[in-house]
């Protein structure tokens, strides 16, 4: 296909777990009234660990979701990702058949996959013996069996593909997904992130390297002066997207359509932003000029905002480089705030926030917003929800390795 006749793509399911709810009204509803998904540790201890609070996905049954047979099966982020695909399979009323089973994709994206499993195996071989693993522990640990076991579900043969850009994994599956729809290589895709990497080994990692927070009230807090550090989450984001003429000939409902991505690496360091955010930047602008738009047309931002020092400063300064003046007028929000940092779900399960921004014509606010920070001087949508007219959005999504992931999602309109 030629790069003048790209098929347009466009969202027309999604599903959500989040430490706020197990679907996408629930969630979206605790968004948009502020709710935060932070509690006391209920799924592991606690320990010696500085982190004050989590954000788990609470009373999660995975028998009760998924069978009990599957739930074993499923390492805890594979069982996100089937409840969210379901949700977002089931929206969109796509139906699997012989016909277009090769014409459908599953492409998702996680920062670490089966980690939990990864732990517990570990204690099964040291406490009672090699003899004794999982004969299912592989396919459990392994980043893209989420993936394969959605294709077994669906009975999808077309490209099944996992993408591992840590916390710019989801954005950047969704992205893959955008570009194979529009060059033709397939009509439609099950794609988005999903992730669960509650563990000492990973909570204490961040920690260690002085990025989460140790307060239990209040955290995290995005932009703030007073922020701390990031809160770790837990869940998946899930979309049904598809190129606009398979839409329609299906004449199912749209909730939005995909306009732009923009991929870009600072090649600076692991784990700290390249200075003034440029990395981010280049992203941002890559997207805009993939999606043919001005940063005046962008109406909200979804910001990667992980409540760290260096990542909200630095993204700040990104959005100035990129936006100029309207910088300072574009609506922008960090939902990480009542969600916690989910990982390389976060991406995915920001662009469902997104749509549902388009939808109901608000933008989600940036809780815990006390004090000011004069090196994060936007307009951050501090505490509460602001009905804001809303066409077309930004959503930013960077990650350690220095990988920088936007998408642009606009409202679908016809035209």
């Amino acid at each position: 296909m030629s790069q003048n006749h790209k098929n347009r793509v466009v969202i027309t399911g999604a599903g959500l777990i989040t430490p706020l709810g197990h679907n996408v009204p629930d969630t979206w509803a605790a968004i948009l009234s502020g709710k935060s998904g932070a509690g006391p540790f209920t799924l592991m201890e606690k320990g010696d660990h500085i982190s004050g609070c989590i954000c788990e996905v609470k009373e999660f049954d995975p028998a009760a979701s998924l069978s009990r047979r599957v739930a074993r099966r499923r390492d805890r982020y594979q069982q996100f990702a089937t409840v969210a695909a379901r949700e977002a399979v089931e929206q969109s009323g796509l139906t699997i058949t012989d016909e277009n089973r090769d014409r459908i994709g599953i492409i998702l994206g996680t920062g670490v996959g089966g980690i939990q499993t990864l732990v517990e195996q570990e204690h099964v071989v040291i406490e009672k013996g090699v003899r004794r693993l999982s004969p299912f522990g592989i396919t459990m640990i392994m980043p893209n069996g989420a993936a394969g076991m959605l294709a077994i579900d669906y009975g999808i043969h077309g490209p099944t593909t996992t993408i591992a850009t840590a916390c710019a994994s989801g954005n950047d599956a969704i992205g893959h997904a955008f570009r194979a729809i529009q060059y033709g290589d397939i009509d439609a895709a099950v794609t988005g992130g999903s992730e669960s990497i509650l563990t000492s080994v990973a909570i204490g990692g961040f920690e260690r390297a002085g990025a989460a927070s140790a307060k239990t009230l209040g955290t995290p807090q995005p932009f703030d002066k007073n922020r701390d550090g990031l809160i770790v989450g837990e869940g998946a984001g899930v979309l049904v997207v598809e190129s606009l003429e398979h839409a329609q000939a299906r004449g199912v409902a749209i909730l939005a359509e995909i306009v732009g991505y923009g991929q870009t690496t600072d090649a600076h360091h692991i784990t700290a932003p390249a200075a003034g955010g440029l990395g981010a930047a280049r992203a941002m602008r890559k997207a805009l000029t993939d999606a043919n738009l001005q940063p005046d047309d962008i109406d909200y931002i979804s910001a990667h905002g992980t409540s760290t020092p260096l990542n909200d400063a630095s993204e700040t300064a990104a959005i100035k480089h990129a936006f100029g003046e309207h910088a300072y007028k574009v609506a922008i929000s960090s939902t990480k705030s009542m969600t916690g940092h989910i990982m390389g779900a976060t991406g995915a399960i920001e662009t469902v926030f997104c749509a549902m921004a388009i939808q109901d014509q608000t933008v989600p606010p940036t809780i815990n917003y006390e004090t000011p920070d004069p090196e994060c001087d936007l307009d951050y949508i501090p505490n509460h929800a602001r009905p804001t007219r809303v066409r077309t959005c930004m959503n930013n999504a960077f990650g350690f390795g220095g990988h920088n992931a936007v998408l642009i999602i606009k409202e679908f309109t016809g035209d």
